[in-house]
């Protein structure tokens, strides 16, 4: 049996400041949503493939992530190095901006990263030898 990830759940202080972060940053779309003993579930997948794997977003109190928080975070690839710089400059906008754009070598590729409304850090990335073919 080879296990597969189907998706990541994160605890949010506002779920709809982190519905609209990640419809917004990252474009993904709500695919399911409910309302379990008074907590609200959002489910955010991608928009060709919806229910591959999500991200389920989690209304709840929990503490704060310290601040600077540590590089643990949500990784996404895009198609180009100007896709990154896009990010990092919505980024920097918003006010949300966390490291980058670098160029960390061959592994790593062109990257930065943003703070979600809840402190999680979310990677952009080009170049990584786990996302997109280099363009």
């Amino acid at each position: 049996m080879q296990p597969t990830c189907t998706h990541i759940a994160l605890l949010c202080h506002d779920v709809e400041a982190s519905v609209a972060f990640y419809s917004q940053f990252v474009e993904l779309i709500e695919v399911h949503r409910r309302v379990d003993n008074g907590v609200t579930v959002v489910w955010m997948g991608e928009a060709a493939r919806p229910r591959a794997f999500v991200l389920v977003l989690i209304a709840a109190d929990h503490n704060d992530v310290p601040d600077p928080a540590p590089v643990a975070h949500l990784g996404y690839a895009v198609d180009t190095r100007q896709d990154v710089d896009r990010m990092a400059a919505k980024g920097h906008a918003a006010g949300i901006a966390v490291h980058g754009p670098v160029e960390a070598g061959p592994i790593v590729g062109y990257f930065c990263l943003l703070r979600d409304p809840d402190g999680n850090q979310v990677e952009f990335s080009h170049g990584q030898s786990l996302g997109h073919d280099e363009a």
